[in-house]
């Protein structure tokens, strides 16, 4: 009830027709579309029919961004357990920016959705990317005050997936070999040792395996399309392994 009486735009059959279009890009069916509507209103179009400042997207876009924060930062946790907080933080500072928000909005067709003011939409408002990243983050805090945290977070995992594998991958992050050799220098009174074990597949589409060992022990195999991806997903696991074991 304390939900609801945050919305008071009424949604009408055309706007209806409108927010169940978006709601099949997004694959979330709001329970109440008062929260989708009020989540894709700019200000400029409720500045232009002179409505209340409330019935704009920016008190949505306010919510939506702590709740990204907080499920990016859930999934970063699970998804790196060996990441220290500075490296989560860089992770997810990766993710959660104007340009990738802006990028996923567009994916989801999100800026010919949006209730602009005329001026805004004849100036290129729809395709802005300031514009489409508050857009996509007032859509995450109408999903969460319309179902809570739970549906939030697992849309976040949907839509984010794409990306936080992007973050994830060899290309991106590459500092594994150099937290395992002073990780292992600390432990171990050892420098890690890599040792290129299999090259397979045509030169097109290489694939390498690289044993890892430690004081003379194999301490894991790493997989890659190159030596030097091979070695970083080597150096991961045993970074995953040490983590594990401080549990």
């Amino acid at each position: 009830m304390i939900l609801r009486s945050l919305v008071r735009s009424d949604v009408s059959p055309e706007d209806k027709k409108v927010l169940q279009a978006f709601e099949k890009m997004l694959c979330y069916a709001f329970k109440d579309r008062k929260h989708l509507k009020r989540a894709l209103t700019h200000k400029s179009y409720t500045n232009e029919l002179k409505m209340p400042a409330s019935e704009h997207n920016e008190r949505y876009e306010y919510l939506g961004d702590a709740v990204l924060e907080l499920s990016i930062s859930h999934v970063l946790m699970e998804r790196f357990p060996s990441h220290p907080e500075g490296e989560l933080s860089k992770l997810r500072a990766a993710i959660v920016n104007e340009h990738e928000l802006a990028e996923l909005s567009r994916r989801l067709t999100l800026g010919s959705f949006l209730y602009l003011g005329k001026g805004e939409a004849m100036t290129g408002g729809r395709d802005k990317p300031s514009l489409l990243s508050d857009a996509l983050e007032a859509v995450i805090g109408a999903v969460y005050l319309d179902r809570g945290y739970a549906k939030a977070l697992n849309l976040i995992k949907v839509h984010f997936s794409q990306l936080l594998d992007n973050v994830g991958g060899m290309g991106f992050f590459k500092d594994y070999k150099t937290r395992l050799q002073e990780e292992a220098q600390s432990r171990f009174g050892a420098i890690p040792k890599y040792r290129l074990s299999r090259e397979s597949g045509p030169d097109h589409q290489k694939h390498f395996e690289v044993a890892l060992t430690i004081n003379g022990e194999t301490m894991s195999v790493g997989l890659g399309p190159s030596k030097k991806a091979a070695e970083q997903d080597a150096a991961r696991q045993v970074l995953d392994k040490i983590a594990g074991e401080m549990k």
